[in-house]
C-alpha cells in the first residue's frame, strides 16, 4: 500500500503559542524566524502547519462559514451575465448608475479572495487555496477551458506562496513530470501579479526563443484578455501583441471607493507595467529590473545555452543589494545530462531549504520543490482532485466522469515494467514521468559500457527501501582531538561521509606495528579505493572532488561480504582536510588503500604520517619491479591502458555479480545511488570527470588484488647429462671419447 510523503502535517510551535498569539493577531505575513516557519495567512492567524520538502508553512485560520460549492466539490462560480456584457472601464462608467450598487460586494469580495485566498468544502473537507491559485481556477481560460482543481496544484500554490513571502528567497526551483500544468499556472501568476502591480516588469525565457514567444502569445495574451474588467487594466497597443503587453491602468484602482467616485478617467495614474519574452541567451534579461521572471522548460537549455550562467546573471534583476525585490519561477522536466539536465540538476540540487548559508539562502537562492508524478497524472484523479494512488476498493470517477479501476502506482509499474528491455526508452519515460528524483535526471544510456538495467534496477530498489534508512552521513575524528590514537564516528546531515556498515567494536581501529610502520588488522575483510587530488583550490573553484570508497570481501569476520559500505565524494577546503579524512577511515576500519599515484600527495601524507603500511603496492606487479617512487608510497598509476581496460572491468565484473536483481528474489547491498549513477554515466576516454567510479573501482581492484598477480616467469636451466659411450669392438670394451 503506497503511503505518500510529499506532504504532512507538522506541530514545530506549541498549541499554547499559537493561540496565544492568535488572540492578539499576532503573526505576521512571512517569515518568522524565531519559529522557523512561513506565515501565509494575512489575518494575524494560523492554524495547521504543513511540511513541504523540509519547508515549513503555516495557513490561516478557517472562517466560520466555508464556501460550499455545488457537489461538495470545486466548480469554477458563475460570472453574472450581466457583468459579462461589461468589458473594460469605459464600459463600466457608461452602466447605468442605478445597477452598479448590487454589484460592489461581488466585486469587493473577489478583490479579497484574490488577496487572502478562498476556503470551500471538498468532499467534506474545509480546503484553502491561496489567492493566485483562486485566480487559476475562477479566472485563467487555458487550452482546455476552465482548469480543474487538484491536489498537487494546491500544493505547488502553497509552496509557491511560501516563496513569495520569505524575504530569503528569490522564488523556486520545481522539478516537474510531463503535462504538470507548470507553463498555464506560470502564466496564469504572470498576468495576476502584473495587473496588480505599477512600474513593473515581468519577463519570459524558455528553452527557446519561439518556445518563450508561445508561452507569451498562447497562454499569457488569453489569460489577460478573458480577466473581468474590474480585474483588467487598460491595455496599450494591440489588443493580441506578439512581444510585449503594457498595462496602462491600474485595475487595483478599480476598488467600490473609485467605481463610486466621480473621477476622470485621466486623474488615475497608470501601472506602467510590462509583460514580455526574451530570446534564450546567457544574457537574457541582463542588467533589468524584473519583478517576475517566469522559467520555463530550465531543464532543456542546450549547450552553447548555460541555465547556470542565465541564472547568475538574472539573479541579479531580482534584487537591491541585499534586499530581494523580485521572483523567479522555475520549472521543468530534465533533459538527459549531457543535453542542458546537468546544469538543471546542479541548480536543483543548490535549492535544497536544508542547505542554507549564514544569511539563510541557499545556495541559488531558489527553494526546490518535487512533485512526483502519482500527484498529476492525467486519468488517475478522481473528481475532488486528488490523486487516485491505490487499486480503489469502490468505484471512483474522474473529473470526466470516466472509471477510474486502478491507481496510478500499480499503472506506472505495468508501464516500466513493459519498457525494461529498452534502456533508452525506460530512461525517457522515468524523466517524463518521474516518482523520484532520481527517475527525473536519468541520464541517456547509448554510451554505458556498464549493465544499465541491473544499475537502475539497483537505484530503484534504494529508492523503494529508502536507502536513507540505511545509510548514515557523518564525519570521522581522533578522539579527544588528538591523532594517531582513536578514530570514532559522530552523524552529522552535513557529513562528508556517507556509511552501510560499521565494524563492530571489537574490530575498531585495530592495528599492527611491524618495524616502527604501522599495518591494517583487517586486511583480509576489506579494502579502500581513493581518487585524490593535490591542488587545494582551482581558479574557477570548480575542480574534481576527491572520492573514497571501502568495500568488503568475502570473509568469515562479522562482516557483509561484498558490500560497499563508505561513500566520500567532496572536496573540502583544503587538500589536508581530505587527506585526513581519508587517513581516519583507514584507521577506523583497519583496512589498506589502494589510490592513484599519479597524485602523489595522500600517498606522502600517509607515509610522512607513519601509515605507510596502509598504502597497497599496484597488485600487477612484484616488489623487484616497483619503481623506485612505487616502493617508497605505493599507489597505482592511471596512465596505462591495461590499468584503465582492468579498472573497467573491475567494476562490471562487481556490477554483475553483486548488483540489481541477483535471480533469487533479492536485490544487491550497494546503497549508494551517486556512484551507481556515475557508473551509469561513465565514459573510459573521460576518466577524469567520474571521481567515484575511479574511487570505486580501485577498491574492488584492491579487494581482487590475486586476480592481478603476475604470473612470474620460472627460468628452468637446461641439464647437461653427457652418457658414456662405448666402442664394443675387439675382446674389450673402449670409452668413445667426443
Amino acid at each position: 500500500m503506497y503511503s505518500q510523503s510529499l506532504v504532512k502535517v507538522i506541530e514545530p510551535v506549541k498549541k499554547t503559542t499559537i493561540t496565544r498569539l492568535n488572540r492578539g493577531k499576532k503573526w505576521k505575513y512571512g517569515y518568522n524566524k524565531e519559529h522557523d516557519i512561513i506565515v501565509l495567512s494575512k489575518t494575524g492567524k494560523i492554524s495547521e502547519i504543513l511540511e513541504i520538502q523540509n519547508l515549513r508553512i503555516a495557513l490561516p485560520p478557517m472562517p466560520v462559514q466555508v464556501h460550499g460549492l455545488q457537489e461538495n466539490k470545486w466548480k469554477k462560480i458563475d460570472y453574472p451575465q450581466e457583468l459579462q456584457k461589461i468589458k473594460n472601464i469605459f464600459d463600466w462608467r457608461a452602466y447605468p448608475e442605478e445597477s452598479k450598487d448590487q454589484w460592489f460586494d461581488y466585486i469587493d469580495e473577489e478583490f479579497k479572495r484574490r488577496d487572502e485566498g478562498f476556503w470551500f468544502m471538498n468532499n467534506g473537507k474545509p480546503t484553502w487555496i491561496t489567492g493566485t491559485h483562486y485566480m487559476y481556477l475562477q479566472w485563467s481560460k487555458i487550452d482546455v477551458g476552465a482548469p480543474d482543481y487538484r491536489e498537487a496544484n494546491r500544493i505547488f500554490y502553497i509552496f509557491w506562496e511560501a516563496c513569495k513571502a520569505d524575504k530569503r528567497c528569490y522564488g523556486m526551483c520545481y522539478l516537474k513530470n510531463r503535462r504538470s500544468g507548470f507553463s498555464f499556472m506560470s502564466s496564469a501568476e504572470t498576468v495576476n501579479l502584473a495587473t496588480i502591480s505599477s512600474d513593473s516588469r515581468y519577463g519570459i525565457l524558455s528553452k527557446s526563443g519561439s518556445d518563450a514567444k508561445k508561452m507569451f502569445t498562447d497562454k499569457v495574451v488569453p489569460i489577460s484578455i478573458n480577466y473581468p474588467f474590474f480585474f483588467k487594466p487598460i491595455q496599450d497597443g494591440m489588443d493580441r501583441p506578439k512581444s510585449e503587453l503594457a498595462y496602462r491602468v491600474p485595475a487595483s484602482k478599480f476598488t467600490r471607493k473609485k467605481i463610486t467616485t466621480n473621477e476622470q478617467l485621466e486623474d488615475i495614474k497608470g501601472l506602467d507595467t510590462t509583460i514580455d519574452w526574451k530570446n534564450t541567451g546567457d544574457n537574457s534579461y541582463d542588467g533589468e529590473k524584473l519583478n517576475l521572471l517566469v522559467h520555463d522548460e530550465s531543464g532543456k537549455w542546450e549547450r552553447p545555452d548555460n541555465i547556470l550562467n542565465n541564472w547568475r546573471v538574472t539573479k541579479t534583476c531580482l534584487r537591491l543589494g541585499a534586499k530581494i525585490v523580485g521572483k523567479c519561477m522555475m520549472g521543468s522536466t530534465s533533459n538527459s545530462l549531457d543535453k542542458g539536465g546537468d546544469n538543471f540538476k546542479k541548480l536543483y540540487n543548490d535549492s535544497d531549504v536544508t542547505k542554507r548559508n549564514r544569511n539563510g539562502q541557499t545556495k541559488s537562492g531558489l527553494y526546490s520543490l518535487f512533485i512526483p508524478m502519482e500527484w498529476n497524472y492525467e486519468g488517475f484523479i478522481d473528481e475532488y482532485g486528488s490523486p487516485v494512488f491505490n487499486n480503489p476498493d469502490d468505484d471512483v470517477v474522474g473529473p470526466d466522469g470516466e472509471l477510474i479501476d486502478i491507481g496510478i502506482i500499480e499503472h506506472w509499474q505495468n508501464e516500466a515494467e513493459g519498457l525494461k528491455g529498452d534502456p533508452d526508452a525506460l530512461n525517457e519515460f522515468y524523466r517524463q514521468f518521474p516518482r523520484t528524483t532520481e527517475h527525473a535526471f536519468r541520464d541517456e544510456t547509448k554510451n554505458s559500457i556498464f549493465n544499465l538495467v541491473k544499475l537502475y534496477e539497483q537505484v530503484d530498489y534504494n529508492e523503494g527501501i529508502g536507502s536513507s534508512s540505511v545509510v548514515n552521513t557523518g564525519n570521522f575524528q581522533w578522539v579527544n582531538g588528538i591523532k594517531d590514537t582513536q578514530v570514532i564516528f559522530y552523524p552529522d546531515p552535513q557529513g562528508r561521509f556517507k556509511i552501510s556498515w560499521t565494524p563492530p567494536q571489537h574490530l575498531q581501529n585495530k592495528i599492527i606495528v611491524k618495524g616502527g610502520i604501522k599495518y591494517p588488522a583487517n586486511e583480509h575483510m576489506g579494502a579502500f579505493g581513493c581518487d585524490s587530488y593535490d591542488i587545494s583550490g582551482t581558479v574557477d573553484g570548480r575542480g574534481s572532488n576527491g572520492a573514497l570508497h571501502g568495500l568488503t570481501k568475502f570473509s568469515m569476520e562479522d562482516a557483509p561480504p561484498n558490500q560497499f559500505f563508505l561513500e566520500y565524494i567532496a572536496r573540502p577546503q583544503t587538500a589536508e582536510i581530505f587527506f585526513e579524512d581519508v587517513l581516519m577511515s583507514l584507521v577506523f576500519y583497519g583496512m589498506s588503500l589502494l589510490a592513484e599515484n599519479n597524485k602523489p600527495r595522500l600517498l606522502y601524507y600517509l607515509r610522512r604520517r607513519g601509515y605507510r603500511g596502509y598504502s597497497m603496492n599496484r597488485p600487477d606487479k612484484v616488489w623487484n619491479k616497483l619503481s623506485v617512487t612505487e616502493r617508497e608510497i605505493g599507489g597505482i598509476p592511471n596512465s596505462s591502458e591495461d590499468i584503465k581496460q582492468a579498472h573497467a572491468a573491475a567494476i562490471e565484473m562487481y556490477i554483475q555479480q553483486h548488483v540489481g536483481h541477483l535471480g533469487d528474489g533479492n536485490y544487491g547491498n550497494m546503497y549508494f545511488n551517486t556512484t551507481l549513477n556515475d557508473w551509469a554515466r561513465f565514459d573510459i576516454n573521460k576518466r577524469t570527470k567520474f571521481d567515484a567510479t575511479i574511487s570505486s573501482g580501485l577498491a574492488v581492484m584492491a579487494c581482487n588484488r590475486h586476480l592481478y598477480a603476475p604470473n612470474a616467469i620460472i627460468e628452468k636451466p637446461k641439464l647437461n647429462i653427457n652418457i658414456a659411450r662405448y666402442s664394443n669392438t675387439g675382446g674389450m670394451s673402449k670409452l668413445i671419447k667426443e
